[in-house]
């Protein structure tokens, strides 16, 4: 096995024993970098001189033995672009801020600071997360490790896909209405969303501020439990934040007993245009843990219908006001007046500066949603949309009064070919069909490898993902759910 295919904890432990070096390390994963990423496209930046800088001072504590129980000491990762990072080029895919240097960290990234975060880059997305490919990018189209010609989803798909192909041992993404669990599906890698406010959202790039999740994609389940343990915590920079106790999701989830573990089934989600190779997949992965010692429960969340369309009011509505600080005059103005000798005010640089800089889904959503908030059609539209909102999460707290988890597939298909759907964006917003009720309720979710399926269009075999559900805040239950899958061999 190269230095680079080892999971964080194995990593850890040859660190520990100083079998191997943080510098060591954080090469493997960078020659990975050079080696591949011409043609998956994963880092919009790679910082390999701060990431070898990082490395040495992580070598430096773990020959001094003041960690020893920092498991998290000198492994290197990738970041979302859409995360702030200090003195680091922090884009969101766009070109309007295409030259933005962040003079401050986002909460989530100093926490992994002083746990010797060896960073190397900042990874793809579509552009301010809007979308469920990375074809939205203002770059560039990130490719799927397992076959170059399809998606790796989105919008954290520079995250799956370097994780996928080994050029990091974890990255953080964003969950909004999906943007981890899809793309850990399509790229066959462990996606986590956390509750709402159990990660604090401070230093995100802002997306859907109620939906907003920052996460963690990992090679296993027990790497993305460590993860979450590092990450979770109240903030008092975001008041959003949880001050809910912070569980041991590591330790907790080497208890692999699911004997009695009540297992949820919703009808709802296996539907006729699911493909028959994922129903199979994930009924087979159901099966397996009923065997295992769950009982299977088959309930109802009968509002699932209205999860797109609620999420697509919701959404854009938000984004029309989070965009608008992007006025082309905080940012981008020294770039236009560089490039327009014929600027002549500040009004001149936002017209030109907010129309070039926005990509075109970014303006889809921005009109979408300044119109549901318009006068006259917010009762009909967003007012209504919160009311479904309310239904939806009232469906998943009936659900838990009978059941301890929710199994249900990531995605209704496998990774799709780049280019499909691009003149269609109605069929890239029903990628989140089984993915946005998740983020409207706030609970969390995660997807796990559950097997691969060949799709109608290809000849390779994609990976499968299956997605837990659970209750508020009980992240170990439905970690220990998947860690006990995952161990289970399949």
């Amino acid at each position: 096995m190269r230095l680079n295919e080892l999971t964080i904890t194995e990593a850890s432990d040859r660190l520990k024993n100083r079998d191997l070096s943080s510098v060591e390390l954080t090469t493997a994963c960078l020659d990975e970098i050079k080696k591949t990423d011409d043609k998956i496209k994963s880092f919009i930046t790679v910082t390999e001189n701060y990431a070898l800088l990082q490395a040495e001072k992580a070598d430096r504590k773990i020959k001094s033995g003041d960690e020893k129980d920092n498991l998290l000491l000198g492994i290197p990762c990738s970041i979302k672009d859409i995360i702030l990072t200090k003195n680091v080029l922090t884009t969101a895919a766009s070109n309007i801020l295409k030259n933005y240097i962040p003079p401050y960290d986002a909460t989530l990234i100093s926490k992994l600071k002083n746990r010797g975060m060896v960073m190397l880059g900042k990874v793809n997305c579509d552009a301010f997360a809007h979308g469920s490919s990375t074809e939205n990018s203002d770059f560039f189209t990130t490719h799927n490790p397992w076959d170059l010609e399809r998606v790796p989803g989105g919008s954290s798909g520079g995250s799956a896909s370097s994780v996928a192909s080994d050029q990091c041992f974890y990255s953080i993404g964003t969950d909004t209405g999906g943007s981890i669990r899809q793309p850990a599906a399509f790229c066959g890698v462990v996606g986590l969303k956390p509750t709402y406010g159990r990660i604090s959202r401070y230093g995100l790039i802002s997306m859907t501020s109620s939906t907003d999740c920052p996460g963690i994609m990992a090679k296993n389940v027990s790497d993305a439990a460590l993860l979450l343990k590092e990450l979770a915590g109240k903030d008092k920079m975001d008041a959003t934040s949880s001050d809910r106790k912070v569980d041991d999701y590591f330790e907790f989830i080497k208890n692999e007993n699911i004997e009695g573990l009540k297992i949820g089934v919703p009808k709802e989600y296996f539907i006729e245009e699911l493909d028959s190779k994922i129903k199979n997949a994930v009924q087979n992965a159901i099966e397996k843990l009923e065997k295992l010692g769950a009982e299977i429960v088959e309930i109802s969340l009968p509002h699932t219908k209205y999860a797109v369309p609620t999420y697509y009011i919701i959404m854009p509505s938000e984004v029309s006001s989070n965009l608008a600080r992007f006025d082309g005059i905080k940012y981008g103005y020294s770039e236009v007046k560089s490039q327009n000798s014929k600027v002549k005010s500040l009004e001149d640089v936002y017209l030109k500066s907010r129309a070039n800089g926005f990509g075109s889904e970014a303006k889809r959503r921005i009109i979408l949603g300044t119109y549901a908030l318009s006068s006259g059609y917010y009762d009909a539209y967003y007012l209504q949309a919160q009311k479904a909102r309310a239904l939806i999460k009232k469906d998943f707290d009936n659900a838990f009064e009978k059941v301890d988890v929710i199994i249900i597939p990531t995605s209704p298909n496998v990774a799709f070919k780049i280019g499909e759907h691009s003149d269609n964006p109605l069929e890239l917003y029903m990628e989140d069909i089984f993915l946005s009720a998740a983020s409207l309720a706030g609970v969390p979710a995660i997807s796990i490898p559950c097997g691969f399926a060949k799709p109608k269009n290809g000849n390779v075999e994609m990976p499968v993902g299956m997605q837990i559900i659970g209750k508020h805040f009980d992240e170990k239950t439905i970690l220990k759910t998947a860690n006990v899958y995952e161990k289970s061999g399949d």
